[in-house]
């Protein structure tokens, strides 16, 4: 299946869910994150709010806030993301492509080590993903290329294989539920 029909699919089916299957997931796949390795070793995190039927990540940053992580959320500047520290993940506005975004621009978040929550349409095994198509993660990637990853997601989101291109970065982990 090529990236295009990929998306459908995957689009299809979380237009499916109801907010309680949604919700039930998300719960779980905050266990499964809290408990990795990757979790545990983070003194920050570079977190993504929740679109639409995305997992349900403000729990999770609450969680990691009250751990004592750091936390910062993506916000788009053009063709550019940035993360910005955020003590209250209510101080959102809509942002690019409707995705909530902080208010204010700053802090900028500034940890080179610090553990990404990756979004994504679909993933496989070997870490490869399918993003929404604007490459701001692989473009952020491939600049600072030391940050752990992490994906959640869906069960229906895991494929055998996901296609790639040269410039597509893989994720270290993906959790699914």
């Amino acid at each position: 299946m090529d990236k295009k029909s990929l998306r459908q699919y995957i689009r299809q089916n979380k237009r499916q869910m109801t907010e309680e299957q949604i919700v039930d997931a998300s719960e779980r796949l905050g266990e499964l994150f809290r408990s990795c390795e990757e979790y545990k070793q983070a003194k920050t995190i570079y977190g993504y709010l929740p679109y639409n039927q995305e997992v349900r990540t403000v729990p999770m940053l609450q969680q990691a806030i009250l751990d004592g992580k750091r936390v910062a959320v993506p916000k788009v500047y053009g063709d550019e993301m940035r993360f910005i520290y955020m003590d209250d993940l209510s101080q959102v506005a809509e942002g690019y492509a409707g995705i909530p975004e902080p208010i204010a621009d700053g802090p900028v978040a500034d940890d080179p080590t610090a553990l990404v929550l990756m979004p994504g349409l679909a993933f496989d095994r070997e870490g490869r993903r399918i993003g929404y198509g604007g490459g701001f993660y692989d473009r952020f990637l491939s600049e600072e290329s030391r940050h752990p990853t992490v994906a959640l997601c869906y069960e229906f989101q895991m494929v055998e294989q996901v296609p790639t291109e040269e410039f597509d970065k893989r994720v270290d982990c993906v959790l699914w539920a």
